[in-house]
């Protein structure tokens, strides 16, 4: 486990380039700036993200049939666009549950990795019930939380045209030492109480594990977070936020598991 936040710090300056890269060159002033009005989404950001990108000649095409690969792509985001400015909540809801049950179903497959390599145990199946509650936990807490948290900070703070600002560092600060701590908190109590755990287990668990996750969340968040909060327009940032957190579930999902694991042996 000593090894997970370091594979984490490996796996998100990947994760940044590629959002930064698809943000270059089409995120437009508009896309930055806040309405007046209590959604704080812009059309103009939705109709932005919605253009056709420029396409060069070479295309790829996927057999049978010569699909053009990336027009569907295209279409796709479109559509997903369409759908956040429809149903952001639901859009967002659904997106979170299927991230994080996709990162505990590769946690599981990391454990048995491990498990198999050492002759620990022998080797299981998937848990589909930790999946199921992973997923849960996105769909239900993770989202929702998110969705009205940046709602309530880019009403007290709205975006600057300009991301390198002192307003981009206050709400940097404000979520990773105001936010971030009650968050996880709520993490450890949430998945805690679906697996069945007593309030004195899950306040046990917070004893040993609160402090090391925290310090893992900081070297893995305070960057994503500036990029966030910086570069993205509000009406992506929890997709943008979902995709970090495939990796910090991944954390999670072994940290909380292998903590239980050794309560048993004890």
């Amino acid at each position: 486990m000593k090894s997970t936040p370091s594979l984490l710090a490996l796996l998100l300056p990947a994760v940044l380039l590629v959002v930064l890269s698809s943000f270059k060159g089409s995120c437009g002033v508009d896309a930055f700036v806040v309405p007046q009005s209590n959604t704080f989404q812009t059309a103009s950001a939705v109709k932005h993200w919605n253009k056709k990108p420029q396409i060069s000649s070479s295309r790829i095409y996927m057999d049978p049939g010569g699909v053009d690969l990336v027009e569907s792509m295209s279409s796709v985001w479109s559509s997903y666009n369409l759908a956040l400015e429809q149903d952001p909540l639901v859009t967002k809801s659904v997106t979170a549950g299927v991230i994080l049950g996709a990162a505990d179903f590769v946690g599981q497959a990391l454990e048995r990795n491990q498990e198999s390599s050492t002759g620990a145990v022998e080797e299981q199946g998937v848990d589909l019930a930790r999946v199921a509650r992973f997923a849960f936990f996105g769909f239900i807490l993770q989202a929702p939380w998110n969705h009205f948290y940046y709602l309530l900070l880019d009403g007290a703070l709205p975006p600057t045209e300009d991301p390198f600002t002192a307003t981009t560092g206050i709400k940097v600060v404000i979520d990773q030492f105001v936010q971030a701590p009650i968050f996880t908190v709520l993490i450890f109590v949430f998945l805690g109480l679906l697996e069945g755990k007593t309030y004195a287990s899950i306040q046990d668990q917070l004893n040993r594990d609160y402090k090391d996750t925290m310090v893992a969340n900081w070297k893995l968040w305070v960057p994503a977070t500036m990029v966030n909060i910086a570069f993205c327009p509000p009406i992506l940032r929890v997709l943008f936020l979902n995709c970090v957190f495939f990796f910090w579930s991944i954390f999670l999902s072994l940290k909380l598991n292998n903590s239980e694991d050794s309560e048993e042996v004890v």
